[in-house]
C-alpha cells in the first residue's frame, strides 16, 4: 500500500485489529464507534453498543463525576486524558465489576467545535487485583517487621547467601 491510498481502509483494518478498545462517542455520549476488542472486553456486541449511551460500561457511582468531567472537556476541547493514562471502574455486560485504563483524543468537526471523543481503553483487572494483594502483602510484612515478629533470633545467622564461587551460582543446592 503506498502512502495515503485508501487511508480510511487502514484505520478501519486498524481499529478492527488492535487488543484494545476503542469507543467512540458523541458530543451526548452516544456511541458512534465500537470495536472487537471492546465487544471482547465488555459483552455488548456491535450492534447492542451503537447507539447506546455511555452508561453501558459505567458503574452508577461514577456516573455522575463521568458526565460532569464529560461534558465540560466537550465544552471546553480540553482533556489532560490525551497523554495522561486514567484508571477507572466499569462494567461489562453482566454487571461484573472491571479496572480500565485509557487515553482519550478530542475530534473536532469543521468549524472547530467538538463532535466526538474517542477512547482507547484497555481491561487491567487480573493486574489491579494482583496489584492490590501485593500491597496488602506489604503492608503485612511491614508490620512484622514493626513489630519484631520476622526479625531473626538474636545471634541467629541472617546470611541469606555467601559470596558465589568462582562461576557458582550463590543459590545453587
Amino acid at each position: 500500500m503506498t502512502p495515503n491510498t485508501n487511508l480510511d481502509a487502514l484505520v478501519a483494518a486498524v481499529v478492527a485489529a488492535v487488543g484494545d478498545a476503542v469507543v467512540v462517542c458523541d458530543a451526548t455520549g452516544l456511541i458512534t464507534l465500537w470495536n472487537p476488542a471492546a465487544t471482547r472486553i465488555f459483552g455488548f456486541t456491535e450492534d447492542e453498543a451503537l447507539g447506546a449511551c455511555l452508561d453501558i460500561i459505567i458503574p452508577e457511582k461514577q456516573r455522575k463525576r463521568h458526565w460532569d468531567g464529560y461534558f465540560h472537556t466537550m465544552e471546553t476541547g480540553i482533556t489532560r486524558y490525551g497523554a495522561d493514562v486514567l484508571r477507572v471502574p466499569a462494567i461489562d455486560k453482566e454487571g461484573r465489576t472491571l479496572s480500565i485504563s485509557f487515553t482519550v483524543g478530542m475530534l473536532f468537526s469543521a468549524d472547530g467545535k467538538v463532535s466526538s471523543i474517542a477512547a482507547v481503553m484497555r481491561d487491567e483487572t487480573r493486574k489491579f487485583h494482583a496489584d492490590r494483594e501485593l500491597r496488602k502483602r506489604l503492608t503485612e510484612l511491614e508490620a512484622l517487621v514493626k513489630t519484631g515478629a520476622g526479625a531473626a533470633p538474636h545471634g541467629a545467622d541472617q546470611t541469606v547467601a555467601g559470596p558465589p564461587e568462582e562461576g557458582g551460582c550463590p543459590f545453587k543446592g
